[in-house]
């Protein structure tokens, strides 16, 4: 059912609205807002990255083929190193007459060991993705919540717009007993003109709470889907009944997708560091070479002619081992690694920030959701005795015993505590998903209240 409903908040399918409770609402958010799918294609490119260093451990093959004419004179003298003027082997001459030349060769070189630094890249592009992996869960954290948070809020907003309708359902009914009681000549025409001055109060009041509730479901809209905006919000469950109360277990910061983010960045920040320890040392390549070559000129400069040269003629090959020491990259080196250290320093000292602000937000979410659980135990005495007072106002002014004011004020005070009860216990589940929010999993929430 949740993916239906999350494929239709997708697509804003029409036909009859849907009706679509705060589990729907939360799947369909966690399923198509964009923000996760960034961290996802990340988190891909992560994986691309262990694939490409671990690449390094195949032997590199570089081949060449190469044919041209050109001329062979040479002299003895110096050349500094440059890619411009290219070595000749040939004779001593100063002459314009050009021979064939072409070559064919392979150089395959591979490094038998490397004192781990290829283990230590692989290692970084693992913690790269880990880090990548931990920032999307922590997107679908966050929109997790705002899209719970955003249902909430519609549902609060559907809620005051739902009990001042029925303020203005009761002031137009109020309006024809007391035009009727005006036309007898038993009130005074000032009461009819006191009960459409309050009706077109509540009318406002009304269009003000359509406006809130229109801006919350746009809101809501954007986490799950365009259908949001026109589904019928399933509240029953957050109005009918309050979260189960018991003890609170301790809050686990590290199973906070913010807290684990920052252990990957913390993860990834010491591989980073690890690999870079292993760069100063030695390099050994073990290089096998095969060539061939033709030219059109002979030993004494004499010059072939015609195709000789065209096809290579002369073989060669080569087996060695190459060892290469960056011996003044330690400077460097020394440097690049206190910055890392650094890093390392700063990414702790935030992990720290990150669990003092969790532990804080976990016990002033705890101290809401007591105080909330306080208020809405409270108010359904207000709303009750609010109908009291409105139906004993409403008795004793028909009856003429007493003034359109104290009706007036009863209707205003049974607004304000049925606005008040609603909220109360929309509040109270508010309070309990910062609490599940501030643990990092707000499943169990959704399943109460989904229930």
């Amino acid at each position: 059912m949740a993916a239906i409903l999350a494929a239709g908040a997708l697509h804003g399918q029409t036909g009859s609205p849907v009706s679509l409770n705060i589990r729907d609402a939360v799947a369909a958010a966690v399923k198509n807002y964009p923000a996760i799918r960034v961290t996802q294609e990340d988190m891909n490119a992560a994986a691309a990255g262990i694939r490409l260093a671990r690449t390094a451990y195949l032997p590199r093959v570089d081949g060449v083929a190469q044919i041209n004419r050109a001329t062979r004179n040479t002299f003895y003298g110096l050349l500094l190193p440059q890619s411009v003027i290219p070595g000749v082997d040939g004779v001593h001459a100063n002459n314009t007459g050009s021979v064939w030349d072409s070559g064919v060769g392979v150089l395959v070189t591979w490094q038998p060991f490397d004192f781990g630094l290829r283990r230590a890249n692989v290692a970084a592009a693992e913690a790269a993705r880990d880090l990548a992996q931990a920032a999307a869960e922590r997107s679908k954290y966050d929109v997790s919540v705002a899209a719970a948070d955003a249902f909430l809020t519609a549902v609060a907003a559907q809620q005051t717009a739902q009990s001042t309708r029925a303020a203005v359902q009761r002031w137009e009914a109020l309006l024809k007993t007391t035009h009727a009681l005006v036309a007898a000549q038993l009130r005074p025409g000032a009461d009819e003109s006191r009960v459409q001055a309050e009706l077109a109060f509540a009318r406002t009041q009304l269009a003000q709470a359509e406006q809130a509730t229109g801006a919350a479901r746009a809101t809501l809209a954007q986490f799950s889907g365009r259908s949001a905006s026109t589904a019928d919000l399933d509240s029953a469950p957050l109005i009918t009944r309050l979260p189960p109360e018991g003890p609170e277990a301790p809050l686990d910061i590290a199973a906070n997708p913010l807290a684990h983010q920052q252990t990957a960045a913390i993860a990834q920040q010491k591989s980073q560091l690890t690999a870079l320890e292993r760069t100063y040392y030695p390099q050994f390549s073990v290089q096998g070479l095969a060539a061939v070559r033709g030219t059109g000129l002979e030993t004494n400069g004499a010059r072939l002619g015609g195709a000789n040269g065209l096809a290579p003629t002369t073989q060669n090959y080569g087996l060695g081992l190459t060892v290469t020491f960056p011996a003044m990259e330690r400077f460097a080196l020394r440097e690049q690694e206190a910055i890392q250290s650094a890093h390392i320093r700063a990414g702790q000292a935030q992990y720290d920030l990150v669990a003092a602000n969790l532990e804080a937000r976990f016990q002033t979410a705890l101290a809401n959701l007591a105080g909330a659980r306080s208020v809405a135990m409270n108010t359904p005495v207000a709303v009750s005795s609010a109908r009291a007072a409105l139906d004993q106002a409403r008795a004793r002014y028909q009856a003429g015993l007493a003034a359109i004011d104290d009706v007036a004020q009863a209707e205003r005070l049974l607004v304000g505590a049925q606005i008040d009860d609603s909220l109360a216990r929309l509040n109270v589940w508010r309070a309990r998903l910062q609490v599940q929010a501030e643990r990092g999993d707000i499943e169990p929430f959704l399943a109460e209240a989904a229930r």
